[in-house]
């Protein structure tokens, strides 16, 4: 039950008409944009790295038979005002302008070690002990410059700040080893990221299409959809329009829960539509760009996020880029303008600040289980394991995605 008129929440795709009415309500919606239906605008605009937790559970659940997706041109980080593409393997990291010759050499070596370390095979470990060895301590065994240890940590592992340092460096070489195994799960792809055709908002429809096999009922356009209580506070089912549906269990995101959820970050996301691709990305149609909070003298980094006609998200010859960061000042906008800088001209330009809430309970004792929301990173690995995580709450047990999707057991 949603309370839109259209899929997917706070992480929706929108068309033209929805987007303006959203942000420029009252206003017509210019002409020479194209067609309405042409355009699936991301809210909330997330990659899925191509062997993450995401793409297993579409897998799973068989999910992916209603989707198609399309990989993502390339990933890019920024150094000194420059961007550059990624190198995510050893022979990536020779050719990388982002190192001197000898740190090529330093990088080439750390990255084949964790190409070949196994968690359960000692003699891949080089006598490190990654669950109790720290990640800077990590990085000092194998002499890495602060440079390199900047675009790995962030653009590689995809950390969001600097506390990882200090943690079991198993936890980061976990998170490399998935970007490496991305970049190698399908052939003739440039990144670890793949993207759906028409948006984001193809998620929701196609598990919508999934659970109507099941019996499922998905209601848009109520309004007034609010979660009711009996008298010993457990939820007892969802009411709209004069009517509940009974439940033992209901499961939804925080605005649906205002009493029983505290706010935590806040995000500022700025979209734009262009008529050209991001300068110095080889014209690509998609991308994601890092830009590294130590380059921009920030606590957190700020995320480029960019697709086209292509993913068949604008009319031919448009761009649609994001960029996020988690807010740190009182003036949310500026702290975008690093990354806005990369974009070239913009035609059309639209801001919004999203609370990033948390459930104050687990949800056992009254029945309500809430998601955390959208952080502002540019792919799903969080987003995966807050879902994986309520799932074991509601049900007491872990989902297994390597398992075969349903009915194909055994």
């Amino acid at each position: 039950m949603d309370r839109n008129n259209y899929y997917g929440g706070e992480s929706a795709s929108l068309t033209l008409n929805l987007l303006w009415e959203r942000f420029c309500p009252g206003q017509p919606v210019p002409e020479n944009l194209g067609r309405n239906v042409d355009y699936n605008v991301d809210l909330v605009p997330k990659f899925m790295m191509g062997d993450g937790k995401l793409v297993k559970a579409l897998i799973h659940t068989g999910v992916e038979k209603y989707m198609e997706f399309k990989a993502a041109d390339g990933s890019y980080t920024l150094k000194d005002g420059r961007i550059h593409r990624v190198p995510s393997t050893g022979y990536e990291a020779l050719q990388s302008p982002l190192m001197s010759f000898f740190e090529k050499r330093r990088a080439r070596n750390f990255l084949m070690y964790v190409e070949e370390y196994d968690q359960n095979n000692p003699s891949t470990w080089q006598q490190c002990d990654l669950s109790r060895m720290s990640m800077r301590d990590l990085y000092a065994k194998h002499g890495l410059a602060k440079d390199t240890i900047e675009f790995l940590g962030h653009s590689v592992a995809l950390e969001r700040d600097e506390t990882y340092l200090n943690l079991p460096a198993l936890v980061t070489v976990k998170k490399m080893k998935l970007y490496n195994d991305s970049n190698n799960r399908f052939a003739d792809t440039k990144s670890p990221f793949i993207y759906p055709l028409y948006g984001l908002g193809e998620l929701p429809q196609s598990f919508a299409r999934l659970s109507a096999v099941y019996g499922g009922t998905y209601m848009l356009n109520k309004s007034d959809a609010k979660p009711v209580f009996g008298e010993d506070g457990k939820v007892v089912g969802v009411e709209s329009e004069g009517e509940t549906a009974r439940a033992k269990v209901v499961v939804g995101d925080p605005s649906y829960f205002p009493d029983k959820v505290r706010r935590g970050q806040q995000v500022v996301r700025a979209i734009c539509i262009m008529s050209h691709p991001i300068p110095g990305t080889s014209e690509a149609h998609s991308v994601q760009i890092i830009l590294p909070q130590g380059q921009l003298g920030r606590r957190s980094d700020v995320y480029v996020f960019c697709s086209s006609y292509a993913h068949n998200v604008a009319a031919k010859g448009k761009w649609i880029a994001s960029v996020s960061t988690t807010v740190e000042t009182s003036t949310p906008e500026r702290e975008l303008q690093a990354g806005l800088d990369l974009l070239g001209a913009v035609d059309y330009k639209f801001v919004h600040i999203s609370d990033v809430n948390e459930p104050l309970a687990d949800g056992k004792a009254d029945g309500c289980f809430i998601s955390k929301g959208y952080d502002a990173t540019t792919h799903f690995e969080s987003t995966m394991e807050d879902a994986l995580d309520m799932y074991f709450r509601i049900t007491g047990e872990p989902v297994d995605l390597s398992a075969p999707p349903p009915g194909q057991q055994g």
